[in-house]
């Protein structure tokens, strides 16, 4: 737990009202989760979703928020009750069985830093006008300075991305509402219809961007830090996570219908450029909304780099046992060894024929049909197991919403996950 220490105390810096000081000591870790997966990744996927199906795909967000959330609240009260998600493993699995799983599932952890440090050099590239130069060295100086950032600790993380998440959902709102979207075609959109292969393909990539399944096993790890230890934090961490999701599914929700209402009726059919997601801003708000787009975007991917990195380095570690759990060394190898994996995008690019976009749109999905199933099962064994959670296992309600959640991840997996595998084998999209 010792990469994850924080400083609350603000006036010492600031000399600000503690209110805010006492607003992030009690609540803010769902804005890390949410604002994680609010990288390049998701602001891409959900303007593919609009442009290419209009508001079709809505229901796809709210599935996927409704996931995540109930995904998070398994682990926060697995967390609180029993043990972490990778020490419950271990525990059931043995270590052999466990860390093998756990290495499996880190391999999604390494494909999003894939996309994000690809995402964050073509941002420079694009925002500094050094086309000349190529993505390529700015990817792997992004993956050096996530390597520093995340060994030295991140003690402002839930203040940042919290001022991100409104930030993004601020613009977004102004514009989706200035964009004139039609009210019934949105309100048809909330309405789940099976479509071609190609949008349930995106469907699992919003599923897979947005319940984010590295953040379950860091939640369960993480409670204890803000002193969510008995029955009584129970409350508090469900109105943390309704809070952060509630932000998350509207910003979502506002980047489709902007994408939607502004981009495909100017005859956008599919995202060819890094910048087009941001043309829907310019276009409405100006050309300087633009150069919001790709700071916000690389701030973004930057951001979630790290506590998605610092996923594995909690995973193996109680994987190992005993011997490693607390090892600071042991997490900090695991770290750098897994952005290092990450920084290899243009590698990825070169020998895959995946352009970044291509790796945006991909690597999630990826993710949505191997690791956010086998991770969501696992979660539904923990919650349930009498041993671990003692008096406190799923109620019967409960399991009823887990398991209908479960099946639409597995169902989605099922779907598309050839499609998936296919594209990225097969040179992208």
């Amino acid at each position: 737990m010792d990469i994850f220490q924080r400083d609350y105390d603000l006036r010492s810096v600031f000399g600000v009202d503690s209110t805010i000081t006492d607003f992030f000591g009690k609540y803010g870790l769902a804005f890390v989760m949410v604002a994680s997966y609010f990288g390049s990744g998701s602001v891409f996927i959900a303007s593919s979703a609009g442009v290419r199906y209009g508001y079709a795909l809505l229901w796809a967000v709210v599935g996927a928020v409704v996931l995540g959330y109930l995904g998070q609240d398994m682990s926060a009260r697995l967390g609180i009750f029993g043990d972490s998600l990778a020490g419950f493993a271990r525990e059931k699995l043995g270590r052999t069985g466990a860390t093998v799983l756990m290495l499996a599932l880190s391999v999604g952890c390494v494909a999003w830093t894939l996309e994000l440090t690809a995402a964050v050099g073509k941002g420079i590239v694009v925002l500094l006008g050094l086309q000349s130069v190529g993505w390529q060295p700015f990817a792997y100086l992004t993956g050096l300075a996530a390597m520093v950032v995340g060994i030295l600790g991140y003690d402002w993380v839930e203040r940042i991305m919290t001022l991100m998440m409104f930030g993004l959902l601020v613009a977004y709102v102004v514009v989706a509402g200035a964009s004139g979207p039609d009210l019934v075609a949105v309100a048809r959109g909330f309405v789940p219809v099976a479509g071609d292969v190609g949008g349930m393909a995106l469907a699992v990539s919003i599923l897979g961007t947005t319940a984010l399944w590295p953040n379950f096993f860091l939640e369960s790890e993480l409670v204890e830090e803000k002193g969510w230890t008995d029955v009584s934090a129970v409350s508090t961490m469900r109105r943390d996570l309704g809070i952060g999701y509630a932000v998350g599914g509207l910003t979502t929700i506002a980047i489709v219908v902007t994408a939607a209402a502004v981009l495909r009726p100017a005859g956008y059919t599919q995202l060819r450029t890094f910048l087009t997601p941001g043309r829907a801003l310019a276009n409405v708000l100006g050309e300087w909304a633009m150069a919001v787009f790709l700071v916000g975007t690389l701030t973004a991917a930057f951001n979630s780099i790290i506590p998605i990195m610092w996923a594995p380095g909690y995973m193996l570690r109680e994987a190992l046992g005993e011997r490693y759990a607390d090892s600071r060394r042991a997490f900090v190898v695991i770290y750098v060894v897994g952005v290092a994996l990450g920084s290899l995008s243009p590698l990825v690019h070169q020998y895959l024929g995946l352009s970044v976009i291509d790796m945006i749109l991909l690597f999630p999905a990826y993710n949505g049909v191997v690791g956010l199933p086998i991770t969501i099962l696992l979660l539904f064994w923990a919650v349930n197991d009498d041993d671990v959670m003692g008096g406190h296992t799923n109620g019967w309600k409960l399991n009823a919403l887990n398991s209908a959640l479960i099946l639409l991840a597995v169902y989605s997996a099922v779907t598309a996950g050839r499609t998936v595998i296919d594209a990225i084998l097969s040179g992208g999209l």
